[in-house]
């Protein structure tokens, strides 16, 4: 009997450690930075409001004076949920190609960077990005990873 609580032990351990493992895995941070994107497929608000940093941290920056700026999480909330859930916008299709990522020492920070193609169409007219530079910073709150920073560029020789 007590060999088969030992072993119960070691298994639930087992599982809680590569839980851990996973958190903190790459794999994982990429399923992060994906979903601060990809949740516009589906219209999933809340799939990426559990992505982003829910206070005044949260900075992301867009290409265009036309997108503005977004400073704290309740003004880039209250975009999201004009413009994103507008149904004249619609979400079509994204891409991410060589993404990097790379970690503080503490392990609490992560920033990345790579290639983004972001194609939607807004009242039918097609718009978004194609090979855009995409930039952020994750930080690691109360054992999950949610992006500071979003920075989106275009080349300055690209017209």
């Amino acid at each position: 009997m007590r060999s088969v609580f030992l072993v119960t032990v070691c298994i639930l351990l087992a599982g809680c450690r590569s839980k851990a493992l996973e958190i903190d895995s790459d794999m994982a941070l990429e399923q992060v930075i994906r979903k601060s994107i990809g949740w516009a497929l589906e219209k999933d608000l809340e799939g990426l409001y559990d992505v982003l940093a829910q206070d005044e941290a949260l900075f992301i920056m867009n290409p265009d004076s036309s997108g503005g700026n977004h400073v704290g999480f309740k003004a880039f909330k209250t975009f999201a949920e004009t413009v994103f859930m507008d149904e004249r916008f619609e979400a079509q299709s994204m891409a991410l190609r060589d993404l990097r990522i790379t970690r503080s020492q503490s392990g609490t920070v992560a920033w990345y960077s790579g290639s983004l193609d972001d194609i939607c169409s807004w009242d039918g007219r097609p718009v978004g990005w194609h090979n855009i530079r995409w930039t952020g910073v994750l930080e690691k709150r109360q054992g999950k990873w949610v992006h500071v920073q979003q920075h989106y560029s275009f080349p300055a020789d690209r017209k």
